[in-house]
């Protein structure tokens, strides 16, 4: 008898449900102001450049074959999606959330969430780096999308983290807001290597790099955040070649 995956339509609906707060988010937009003009308004020296967002699309794109592939009768009911369960759809219940905090300017509660939505994927990832021997469908489709999406949400968190600072003008362990921002960074390369090590993870790493990268662009005029984003991107870098190669010399 062929079996369906309970939460296949849920699914579906939950991401339908992502995309379209998304796409209402910057045109109506939600709450009066765009996503990026919140973002300027709480700048600080984490912040990366404009363009380093536009990884968002990748990873709906990703998500998107996700979804086409849990769909499919003959890849739907494969262990590998199966026991991803709920957790997809409490992501897109957290993303959305969050985008209805920030934009109506609830930063606190919006680290909240966005922990939440770090944890959720977190879950999804963890259970798609236990397919010992995927598919070319199961690494492009259920690994793939989740390494990315758990690095970027990691990133974004430890930047939505430094706002909150900002904004309430804390002074952690008495560090000036240069201090704690370098250590924010430092915060989010040793939680990369962390999360990546034990899976052999080259992508996750590479998703600090993008970020690292666009902060060192964006504050180029600031020589202490230029210099330590841009090590601590090229550490990951060569961390994440590392990986690659360690987890080829496994296999073999």
């Amino acid at each position: 008898m062929y079996r369906t995956n309970p939460f296949r339509w849920w699914n579906v609906l939950a991401f339908a449900a992502v995309i379209t707060v998304n796409v209402l988010s910057h045109l109506l937009p939600l709450g009066g102001k765009t996503t990026k003009q919140i973002s300027d308004q709480y700048y600080i020296y984490i912040t990366p450049a404009g363009y380093a967002f536009t990884i968002w699309s990748l990873i709906y794109v990703l998500l998107a074959g996700f979804i086409f592939y849990q769909l499919r009768r003959d890849t739907g009911t494969r262990d590998s999606v199966e026991d991803i369960g709920i957790w997809f759809i409490l992501s897109c219940i957290f993303n959305i959330a969050w985008l209805f905090l920030w934009h109506y300017l609830y930063i606190e509660w919006s680290v909240g969430i966005m922990l939440l939505l770090v944890l959720s994927v977190l879950v999804i990832y963890r259970k798609t780096r236990s397919i010992h021997y995927p598919t070319t469908g199961e690494t492009l489709f259920v690994k793939l999308p989740f390494s990315i999406y758990l690095g970027w949400v990691c990133a974004a968190f430890v930047v939505n983290v430094g706002i909150v600072i900002h904004k309430n003008g804390w002074s952690p362990i008495g560090l000036t807001e240069l201090g704690w921002s370098i250590t924010l960074l430092c915060i989010g390369a040793v939680l990369a290597i962390l999360i990546s090590r034990h899976y052999r993870d080259s992508i996750l790493p590479l998703v600090f790099v993008w970020a690292y990268l666009a902060i060192s662009i964006e504050h180029k005029d600031v020589d202490k955040i230029l210099l330590s984003s841009f090590i601590l991107a090229a550490i990951l870098f060569i961390y994440a070649i590392w990986l690659f190669f360690a987890r080829n010399r496994e296999r073999d």
